[in-house]
């Protein structure tokens, strides 16, 4: 076999691994994209229904019907911008709570997504707070607690109270502001007969794991803030095998999802020990308590909690790490490695659609913009290729030359880089730069709210999702869905045919083989970006179409990359 022929059918088998191999990968590590939100069935766009979705007040799967819970127990109600629910009299419990800004689908009659739902209903998800029962007798877990107000709300609050039979009374006075931060204040006055030991605490409790996967890339599961570092860990294996525990002085606990956040934060100043932990039917908890005080006779001692339970809002976990104290709560999001240029380039690219009212059409803004910066780059990448392309006759007669003796030939080459002043990784400088570019707009895909059910153009309804039109079933006229991984959409077809026509403008190899495997690789690298983000492929899309354009201006100014080089 000749070496070309060899060279080829390794590409071929390398190509097949990439196709058939790279989703078991990209599933564990780089999650291509969110579930689709449409489909095209009839040649019409469909919703598709969100898996595991609460599509009415009361789910009929339900442990028990959800109103019926919350009927049992007498309730004050939340009403904020961004909130509504209600806190159960009984216990004291944050248990009802949905976010009215975000929709469960895209569906006009969608009902908003469900953050917290009361015990006894289908996934329970609540916060409460009290006090550890050593040296003191706080309200019982079924205690019924008495309410100032009828309705928490910005800029009214509302105080719980109750007492015990040793004369000591607690209070827990909530407040709430316009975003999704719960003040929590909890008060004990001792009017007893001595000094008693007052320990706060704090918990989160969820049934289940969250519905978001995670992955390498995105944390979803318990999360903490502990030692000046965030932790995204441990997972929900983890914590089901044996209890995770720490002490910190400031910081703050809680469970992410991919978009939403709860999370207990004590008071940033004092010290408190977090743990995370399991219990029976499948139950996790965050929990936080402090060393207990000594409180005499006719004192009062008061600590403050703050409990987030909302959307992972960009600027808000902004503004409340940067303006309100709260250690690395813009952490929640897993931005990773890529932090530095990721937040900037959300920045600029949320600032672009509320510019134009289209993230489609701020992306391809934000591909025009960074291609500018690069434009110097790329024209001294082509004054390199230019130079390349003038040594590869006498490349190829050293080649030749010295082909017996392979130490002695690349000796030679880099002998004729140096007299002929050619840098042979010039040409890289822009590719390199792309990648991190690249995967911070990936990760801004995925990871931010802002992203979420974002509409392009026509049948394209959410640009963190993959492209849901496909030829294979005539774009939704034959009734059935094509298998995921040859399910290829029309905007990664038309990322294929961008890719083939720059390849087709740049200098062609003088090998054969090279020739082959630079026309196979548009079409292997489709079916790879087929899955991913809609987004992500209209940024690639529109580099392709600006590098064509580049490569038209800059042959004009380098002729010799267009005229094939001497045998």
């Amino acid at each position: 076999m000749t070496d070309d022929r060899r060279n080829f059918v390794l590409f071929a088998v390398v190509a097949a691994l990439i196709l058939f191999g790279w989703p078991l990968i990209q599933n564990r590590f780089f999650p291509t994209a969110n579930a689709p939100v449409t489909k095209i069935e009839g040649g019409q766009t469909k919703v598709v229904p969100k898996p595991g979705a609460d599509p009415t007040a009361d789910s009929p799967s339900a442990i028990r019907d959800r109103k019926v819970v919350l009927a049992e127990s007498p309730r004050i109600r939340i009403q904020t911008p961004t909130l509504q629910g209600s806190i159960n009299l009984k216990g004291a419990r944050i248990d009802d709570l949905v976010l009215v800004k975000y929709d469960e689908t895209i569906a006009k009659n969608s009902a908003p997504i469900r953050l917290l739902s009361p015990a006894g209903a289908e996934g329970a998800y609540f916060a409460g707070f009290g006090w550890r029962a050593e040296g003191l007798a706080p309200p019982a877990a079924d205690a019924v607690w008495t309410a100032s107000a009828p309705v928490l709300s910005p800029g009214k609050p509302v105080t719980l109270d109750a007492a015990n039979a040793s004369g000591q009374r607690f209070r827990i006075e909530l407040a709430i502001d316009d975003g999704y931060m719960f003040s929590v204040k909890q008060t004990v006055l001792n009017a007893g007969t001595g000094p008693v030991a007052v320990a706060p605490y704090g918990y989160v409790s969820r049934n289940g794991v969250s519905k978001d996967p995670d992955s390498w890339t995105i944390h979803t599961g318990p999360m903490s803030v502990n030692n000046g570092a965030a932790h995204y860990g441990p997972n929900f294996k983890d914590v089901a095998t044996s209890p995770e525990t720490f002490t910190t002085t400031g910081g703050w606990l809680g469970f992410t999802d991919k978009y939403w956040l709860t999370a207990l934060i004590p008071d940033q100043k004092a010290t408190f020990a977090g743990q995370f932990r399991n219990g029976a039917n499948d139950l996790y908890q965050a929990d936080y308590t402090v060393n207990p005080r000594m409180l005499p006779q006719g004192r009062s001692l008061s600590q403050t909690t703050r409990f987030f339970a909302g959307a992972k809002e960009v600027s808000l976990l902004d503004r409340y790490t940067d303006k309100e104290g709260v250690s690395k709560l813009d952490y929640a999001i897993d931005w990773g490695w890529f932090r530095i240029v990721e937040k900037p380039i959300f920045y600029y690219l949320d600032w672009l659609f509320r510019l134009v009212s289209n993230f489609g059409v701020a992306i391809i803004l934000l591909t025009l913009t960074i291609r500018l910066i690069m434009f110097p780059i790329a024209q001294r990448q082509f004054a390199s290729m230019a130079a390349m392309r003038a040594v590869q006759p006498k490349m190829k007669a050293l080649q030749e030359r010295y082909k017996d003796d392979k130490v002695r030939m690349q000796q030679e080459v880099m002998a004729l880089y140096k007299a002929e002043k050619v840098n042979p990784l010039a040409g890289c400088a822009p590719t390199l730069l792309q990648v991190p570019i690249f995967y911070a707009l990936y990760k801004v895909l995925m990871l931010t709210i802002e992203m979420r059910h974002q509409p392009f153009v026509a049948w394209i309804k959410d640009l963190s999702a993959p492209d849901p039109l496909t030829p294979l079933n005539l774009f939704g006229l034959l009734a059935f869905t094509p298998p995921h991984f040859i399910a290829i959409g029309v905007v990664p077809i038309i990322l294929g045919i961008s890719m083939y026509f720059q390849f087709k403008l740049n200098p062609q190899p003088m090998d054969d083989t090279q020739k082959q495997v630079f026309a196979l690789l548009p079409w292997v690298l489709m079916f790879v970006m087929a899955p991913f983000a809609v987004g992500l492929q209209v940024y690639w899309i529109t580099t392709n179409c600006v590098t064509i354009l580049q490569q038209k201006l800059l042959y004009a100014r380098h002729p010799q990359l267009k005229t094939a080089a001497p045998k």
